[in-house]
Parts: structure tokens; sequence; C-alpha cells
């Protein structure tokens, strides 16, 4: 059963989502069953790359609360962050483009280590010092962490338009599934969850979801031979 997770790396939510999820596929017994893709969701699609400004900046203006309550609001993610067993600075945070970093998730799927370079994203985004905007390094260095080839992972940032088609393909099919936001969880094509849920609640759409994906079935006529089929030892020959 697949497991397809829109997300985006600005995301506080999405960093925490993921946990949760994490917890709640590692308790479920037919986690072998299930296959995670990861797709791509901006938060502010079409920002430019050298658009950078603070978190609390960027909350105070997006969403008019006053820098209290921005300060507050991250508090409170923190604390949300810190239960899930993540870290997460609260304070001295940039905000900016991750269309870049979208890119380079779907090259780093290409290659198997999609999940490795998510994680190292996100902690690199909450719980770091070192800002992972506008800075085509940092971003290879954490490609290289992730176990991709440095030159690459250079050669797929020095490129706009490599992997651009795949990450507007994942944002248009996220507008037709009805995502306003981020992340969301779409179990089987089956059931939609959207937010950073209790890991309980994971626990119960996998549970659910995976009670209803039936193996197909095969509907033929009963008569001895079975249907008339072409296979990799050459085609039925009906005998009459």
């Amino acid at each position: 059963m697949r497991v397809e997770i829109w997300s985006d790396i600005a995301c506080p939510w999405c960093y925490v989502g993921k946990a949760r999820f994490e917890k709640a596929l590692r308790d479920f017994p037919h986690r072998d069953d299930i296959e995670v893709v990861h797709r791509s969701f901006e938060l502010d699609p079409g920002r430019a790359k050298d658009d950078i400004q603070p978190v609390i900046t960027m909350l105070t203006r997006k969403y008019g609360m006053s820098a209290a309550q921005a300060e507050a609001g991250e508090d409170n993610l923190g604390a949300q962050a810190a239960a899930e067993g993540l870290d997460y600075r609260t304070r001295g945070r940039d905000h900016g483009s991750t269309f870049d970093m979208h890119r380079l998730l779907h090259f780093a799927k290409e290659h198997g280590r999609q999940e490795q370079l998510l994680d190292l994203l996100y902690r690199a985004n909450f719980a770091e010092e070192r800002s992972v905007f506008n800075d085509d390094e940092r971003l290879v260095e954490l490609a290289v962490a992730a176990g991709l080839e440095a030159e690459a992972a250079r050669a797929v940032l020095a490129d706009p338009e490599a992997y651009a088609a795949e990450v507007r393909a994942d944002e248009r099919e996220a507008a037709q599934l009805g995502a306003s936001g981020v992340p969301f969880f779409v179990l089987d094509r089956r059931y939609g969850v959207s937010g950073a849920q209790p890991a309980e609640v994971f626990a119960q759409a996998l549970t659910q979801a995976y009670g209803e994906h039936a193996p197909l079935k095969i509907v033929d006529s009963g008569e001895a031979g079975g249907a008339d089929v072409c296979g990799p030892d050459g085609c039925a020959v009906p005998q009459r």
C-alpha cells in the first residue's frame, strides 16, 4: 500500500507530522507492506531565491500577528517538536524559497536517497544555526551527507529547469486532491489526512486503509483450462 506525503521543508508542522506518522508506522504490524512517497508542496511558490527574512518577521508580515504572538507560536511549536524528540530553534531561523530543495529531493528520489535528504533538510532548517536558504553549497553538503555525489547535486542546483517539472506536477496534483495546506497524507488514494495529527490518528488511518486494500480479484468463466491468455510460456491455444 502506498502512502503519499505532501510537505514543505519550511513547514514546521510537516517536520512534526513526519515524526508522528513514522511513530505510527513503526508500530503498524504491516509496515513492511507500506511504500512511503514524499511529494512537493511550496508554502510560498514563486518566492524569489534571494528573498530571505527572519521567521518572526515573516510571520508578522504575512499573517498580521504581533511579534509577541509570533514568538509564542514558535515556542509552542518548539514544545510540540520536543515532545516528538525533535530539536527546534525557536529564534534566529530564516524563511525563504524551498523550490531548489524540492528539485534536489526529486533528484535524490531517483537515487533512492530521498528519505535521507528530507530528514537532513528538516534538521538543518529547524535545528541548526546555518541557514539553508540561497546557499547552494550548503545544500550540496546536505546532499553529500545523504549519500549523493557532490558534482551531480551541484549540477542540479545550477540548472533551474532540472526537476522543476516534477515539482510543479506534485503541486498540481495536490491541488486536484483538494490539499490547501501541508502536511497532507494520502493513503492508498482512499483516505486523506490533513495536518500533523497525533500518532493514534495515523495508526487508525493506516489500519482502515490497509484493511480495505484488498488484493485483485480474478474473474473468469470457471471452465477447465482457464481463459485464453498469453504469458511467459506462450499463448493458450483453444482446444476445440
